[in-house]
Order: C-alpha cells, then structure tokens, then sequence
C-alpha cells in the first residue's frame, strides 16, 4: 500500500513543479515560496483537525519537537532554493536535478540511521546521481 502514496507523491511533486513554473513568471520566488507554505499550512491543519490527529500535539516529546522543527526548516530551504531555481531554470532540468534528494537521502539514510545498503539501492542511488550529473552538464 505504501507506494500507491509514494506514486501519489510523485505525481503531486511533479504538478508542483509545473505550478510553480507558471504561477512564479514575474514574482519574486521568495514571495511565491510564502504564498505556497501558507497553502499548505492551511491544508495540513485542516486536515489534521478533521481526522482528530490534532489533539496528539501534546504528546510530543522534546525529540519529536527538536526532529520535526528541524525538518520544517530544511523543508523551508529546499523551497525556497527550489522556487529560486525554478525561477532561473527549466521545469525539465530542475526538477530532476531536484530529486537528487532521493540518492542523498539514501547515504544518509545509511550514514546516520545506519539502515542497510543493499546492492540495488545502491545501483538506484548510483544512477540518479549520474543522471543528475548529465542534466547538469
């Protein structure tokens, strides 16, 4: 079942991508990147709040606060370098240079949650990298 929301993702991923390329033609990336968060806010909650999750706020730890803060923040940056490069780039190299996330994660993954590296993650990881490279060059 997992993957039937990752593929999901996906192709929410690459609508945004098409989106944002459309809605940032003459505004200022940083601008859009905040009209775009403040959506997002909107629905998270409101979603949040209908299924009831909301009320489990408070049982957070200091952890899951410290971990989840952190990653609101490095969500922020990636969107606003994303918005930046959308700006300046096309959505056809963008974007897949973008998912370059994917393999970076993997080594992370691997480096500080210690998860296994199989040898076809690694081949996976191997060749969105090169990918990234010929896309770039």
């Amino acid at each position: 079942m997992w993957w039937i929301y990752a593929l999901l993702s996906a192709l929410f991923a690459a609508l945004t991508a098409i989106f944002a390329k459309l809605g940032i033609k003459n505004v200022n990336s940083d601008l859009a990147t905040a009209i775009r968060t403040a959506v997002i806010l909107v629905i998270a909650w409101g979603i949040a709040i209908v299924r009831g999750e909301a009320a489990g706020i408070g049982q957070l730890n200091k952890t899951n606060w410290l971990f989840l803060v952190l990653s609101g923040c490095a969500t922020g940056l990636s969107w606003i370098f994303y918005f930046k490069a959308l700006q300046m780039g096309k959505v056809s190299q963008v974007a897949p240079v973008d998912k370059l996330s994917v393999a970076l994660a993997i080594i992370l993954s691997v480096v500080f949650l210690k998860e296994q590296l199989t040898w076809k993650t690694a081949v996976g990881a191997s060749l969105i990298i090169t990918g990234t490279i010929v896309l770039i060059f």
